[in-house]
Formats: C-alpha cells, sequence, structure tokens
C-alpha cells in the first residue's frame, strides 16, 4: 500500500494574511480603548510622542492603564515602572503555556514574537494549537501592534475634543473582546473551575486592595493552579 504523500507546507505570506484577517475583530475592539486610553493620557499631561513611547515599548493595554492612573497622580517613575511590571507578570504563565510550541526555535525570532504577545494574541495562538507558526503569530502581533499604537496616538492628540470617554461607553469594548475570545475557550463543564477560580481569586483581591493591579496578578495565579492542577489530575 503506497504511503499517503505529507501535504506541503503553507506559505509564510498566507499564514501571516491569515493571522492578519484574524486579528481584525480584535483590532475593532482595540482602537476604541485606544483612543479611551490616549484621551486620558492627554488628560494626565501626556503628550503624543510620550504615548507613543508607552505603546510601542509597552505594548499592553491594561498596565497602560495602571501607568496612565498613577502618571496623573503624580506617581514616581519607579512606582510607575514597578506597576507596569507587577501586571504583566501574567505574561510569565502565559508564556510557559506557549513554551511546548517554541521549544528548539532560533532565540531571536522567539524574543520578537515574544514583545509581541498580548492577550489577544496569546489567545489567538493558542486557538491555532499545533498549526501555530511564526508567520501567523506575526500576522496577528503585528497587526494589533500598529492598530494600538495609532489609536492610542490619536486618543492624545484627540483627547481634549472628548470630554467625558466613558460616557461613550467606550471602556466597554475591550471587555467585549475578552468575553468573545473566553467564549472561544469553553470547552464544555470542565472549562468552569479555572475560570471560577480566576474570578472568585480577582473579585477577592480587589476587594481587599481596590484600586491596584493585585486582582489582575491574583486571577492569573488562581486560574492557572486550577487548570494545572486538574491536568495532573487527570
Amino acid at each position: 500500500m503506497n504511503a499517503p504523500i505529507p501535504s506541503p507546507p503553507v506559505p509564510a505570506r498566507r499564514e501571516f494574511a491569515l493571522g492578519a484577517v484574524h486579528a481584525l475583530p480584535i483590532v475593532v475592539g482595540a482602537v476604541p480603548f485606544g483612543l479611551l486610553l490616549g484621551s486620558l493620557a492627554a488628560k494626565a499631561g501626556i503628550s503624543p510622542l510620550e504615548m507613543g513611547l508607552m505603546s510601542g515599548l509597552v505594548f499592553a493595554g491594561s498596565s497602560q492603564f495602571v501607568a496612565v492612573e498613577l502618571w496623573s497622580k503624580g506617581a514616581a517613575g519607579a512606582a510607575v515602572a514597578g506597576s507596569i511590571l507587577l501586571v504583566n507578570l501574567r505574561h510569565l504563565l502565559m508564556g510557559a503555556t506557549l513554551a511546548p510550541r517554541l521549544a528548539g526555535r532560533p532565540p531571536l525570532r522567539v524574543g520578537a514574537a515574544l514583545f509581541l504577545m498580548a492577550d489577544e494574541v496569546w489567545a489567538l495562538a493558542l486557538r491555532r494549537g499545533e498549526a501555530l507558526t511564526f508567520a501567523y503569530w506575526f500576522g496577528v502581533g503585528l497587526t494589533l501592534y500598529v492598530a494600538w499604537l495609532a489609536s492610542t496616538v490619536a486618543g492624545t492628540l484627540a483627547g481634549a475634543l472628548i470630554a467625558d470617554p466613558a460616557a461613550w461607553g467606550l471602556d466597554f469594548t475591550f471587555i467585549a473582546v475578552f468575553l468573545c475570545l473566553l467564549a472561544g475557550f469553553w470547552k464544555g463543564a470542565g472549562s468552569l473551575p479555572p475560570w471560577l477560580a480566576s474570578a472568585g481569586a480577582a473579585l477577592g483581591a480587589h476587594a481587599l486592595m481596590p484600586g491596584g493591579p493585585w486582582h489582575i496578578v491574583a486571577g492569573a495565579l488562581a486560574g492557572g493552579a486550577v487548570a494545572a492542577w486538574r491536568g495532573r489530575a487527570s
């Protein structure tokens, strides 16, 4: 009996384009969120150039909101940097889930890819599964990166034109995006324990320490711990 003929690899250009297309629904939610962040930054006295540098170097929406809030309250630079680091500690867990797919790859390419790792990029990468390629990752990541950079700078430039950004509902758009991503990970009732643990820990931490970023870390650690425990138990 003849052995099956392996299918030819998908061209990198096509994989990149597919990643960019898959990122477009996320961009729809990210742009209003970026405009909101830029508007708040303008009111905190942050210039469009400073906003562009922050988005270009940090590229993390939730931690940038924390940074802008602290900046507006006159916090020291070390406190702002420390808060950004704390909020982004969840990336350690996210990176660990991708380690098996990145093992043995060129370090420079892996480093460039991980620079673009945001929650949405990570979620789409996991959904891609074994078919994940660097081209697909960069298609998703660069599309979101450019949209985020442009929208935050545009929001800072137009900040004075929007008196109350939250009144327009712009602050809910990213929440809606995350809910859609969460729905994509639903695999039945077995998905609930990590979600419930994460939600409970985040709500508890927020109640005990309101106004800080600790609830993000608490939710990530609790959800990851339950998921790991269930994986070992099975």
